[in-house]
């Protein structure tokens, strides 16, 4: 059963930037003591109450009827309970309810409800982000209509941007907005993998929905953004008649049973006097995508944290086994009989390799979320460099963490061998389960793509170049600790960089030249070599600052073990565009 490693989690969290905040008292009324206490509970919560549903959840999976969608036994039960306890309302403002908390912390209980069940943790999810976007952009008649009872969780949101025929490129996207003469909309259209799009846990669901008026501009440039409710909500808060809007189907998928990917049709008749599901303006007209765009930068967040969470999970569900499970003798086995797999160099290997990657990935997120509550909460005059800097590392803490996930996971099931292949053992389920977070919130492609051609030429290049100044400061730091576990860690780290300087400057060279076509080819694995680099100084950073001997051991496997890669997708980067583009050229032969 999954544990809450709080005392990792507090550790990171500090190192990486809370414990600053605290110092500065940047956020009112947190000290030491309050974040303490919120992080016990969360994992108390998330080990004690969502964990024992989880396995429910994958076998009874969600089932719709008539429009209507059944989630598994307790789970609506369990997530009132959740609400009630506010979790839902963590980092929300202050103003609607929430607590006005960092999104350290939010990011933080993310992990822990994302490593006890991941389906489950997906709805709130896409409320929390759905809060942010209405805060930014909505006009305060719908704030005070929806904000309330979204910060509280008595009601759901969701995000519809998918179309059969338009996926990553939300430019095709064909359902449609007319205009009515009391100021609403319209709304006509089919949208697929919509997330919790129905459910039983709450008795209304906000919908935002990107949508095309008729005279709208094509392309990205002519999406609007509507707020479309499941029921409509009166004057006084109650709720009215039901919107046309309903669920025409759920998806059988690899894994996530339990959270429902419906599909969603706007305004076929079935439900009202006149046919279309009404609709509010989010924003401004033909402005809609920059509008969902701070719902996506939350959800990419969050969805990292999945990553992270189930990479932890299967962490601890392999290394259980591998201490229970004895097979063959070790080398060195002085022990009776057969030793446990755990003693094996390979499973040693594995396991190790399963750690660090999850660490380095939790210290990435960690810190996109540190850069965004700088970006919040710190000194005016540096925010802009923080928002930057949560521009750069959103890419990398989406991508990398959910990569992790599937790799992690999967070595997972190696380590269980046979067993890890039958769903008794559970090791299974997170493979399934981890596999679309790669996938979905902008696949890590185009992450790499956004990393590449957006974020790597803010200022002209200089914030990447200042950042990377940053991490050559932190492994100077680490060369000189007094910690012989690191070993040669230190140097190491410092090689690593190097190896992400120069395919940094490539990149711009490229860009600076408009070859954006051979940039493009080496951003996959610049993004790899990216966060490997970073991830690897920022968990040695941690290892220090902690003065954590077992840490510090892990951060010399990692420089010995994983950092080996840094050159390799170096060379990709700088030397495998013309390469690939000539392999490639078959691949449109017909």
């Amino acid at each position: 059963m999954y544990r809450a490693p709080v005392d990792d989690i507090a550790r990171t969290l500090n190192a990486i930037g809370l414990k600053d905040i605290l110092d500065k008292g940047l956020v009112e009324g947190l000290t030491p003591d309050l974040v303490e206490a919120i992080l016990a509970e969360a994992g108390r919560f998330a080990g004690e109450e969502i964990a024992p549903l989880a396995r429910t959840g994958d076998e009874q999976g969600a089932r719709v009827q008539d429009g209507d969608v059944t989630t598994p036994q307790g789970w609506p039960e369990l997530y009132r309970r959740w609400c009630e306890a506010g979790w839902n309302a963590l980092a929300a403002p202050a103003e609607w309810g929430g607590q006005g908390l960092p999104m350290m912390l939010s990011v933080a209980a993310l992990e822990m409800w994302n490593s006890a069940s991941m389906a489950f943790a997906l709805g709130p999810t896409l409320t929390m982000g759905a809060i942010e976007a209405l805060e930014r952009h909505a006009t305060d008649a719908l704030k005070q209509a929806y904000m309330e009872k979204l910060v509280s969780g008595e009601w759901m949101a969701t995000m519809n941007l998918t179309e059969p025929q338009a996926g990553s490129d939300l430019g095709a996207l064909r359902t449609r907005a007319e205009r009515t003469e009391n100021g609403t909309y319209r709304i006509f259209g089919q949208k697929i993998f919509i997330t919790f799009g129905e459910h039983d846990f709450t008795d209304n669901i906000v919908h935002l929905v990107l949508a095309r008026l008729p005279d709208a501009p094509a392309g990205t440039k002519g999406i609007s953004l509507f707020l479309v409710p499941k029921f409509l909500v009166n004057e006084d808060g109650s709720l009215g008649a039901r919107n046309d809007v309903f669920c025409a189907s759920i998806e059988h998928k690899l894994g996530l049973h339990a959270s429902p990917t419906c599909t969603m049709i706007y305004g076929d008749g079935k439900f009202g006097d006149t046919p279309g599901a009404i609709g509010w303006l989010v924003g401004e007209e033909n402005r809609g995508l920059a509008c969902m765009f701070t719902m996506m930068n939350n959800a990419r967040l969050a969805v990292g944290m999945q990553g992270v969470a189930v990479a932890e999970a299967a962490c601890q569900k392999a290394l259980a086994y591998a201490r229970e499970r004895r097979q063959g003798r070790a080398p060195g086995w002085s022990g009776e009989g057969m030793s446990p797999i755990v003693a094996h160099p390979d499973v040693k290997r594995m396991l190790l390799t399963m750690r660090s990657m999850t660490e380095m990935a939790r210290a990435i997120a960690y810190s996109c979320a540190h850069a965004v509550d700088m970006a919040r909460f710190g000194e005016a005059d540096g925010r802009a460099h923080w928002q930057q800097r949560a521009n750069l590392l959103t890419p990398l803490a989406k991508a990398f963490p959910t990569d992790i996930g599937v790799e992690v996971a999967s070595l997972g099931v190696q380590v269980h061998g046979g067993m890890g292949f039958i769903e008794e053992t559970g090791a299974a389920v997170l493979y399934r389960d981890a596999r679309i977070a790669p996938i979905y919130e902008g696949t890590n492609g185009i992450q790499a793509i956004d990393l590449v051609t957006r974020k790597l030429p803010q200022s002209g290049g200089e914030h990447v170049r200042g950042y990377i100044a940053e991490l050559r400061r932190a492994a100077e730091t680490v060369r000189g600790a007094n910690m012989p576990e690191l070993g040669g860690a230190g140097s190491r780290l410092a090689a690593a960089l190097d190896d992400l300087d120069e395919a940094t400057q490539h990149l711009l060279r490229l860009l600076d030249g408009g070859e954006t076509e051979a940039a493009l080819c080496g951003a996959t694995p610049y993004l790899r070599l990216f966060a490997l680099a970073a991830g690897g100084v920022m968990v040695a950073r941690v290892a220090v600052s902690a003065a954590d001997a077992k840490l510090a051991r892990l951060c010399r496997f990692i420089a010995e073990n994983q950092l080996a890669e840094t050159a390799a997708l170096k060379w990709s980067v700088v030397d495998g565009s013309e390469g690939l583009l000539a392999a490639a050229g078959s691949l449109e032969e017909v």
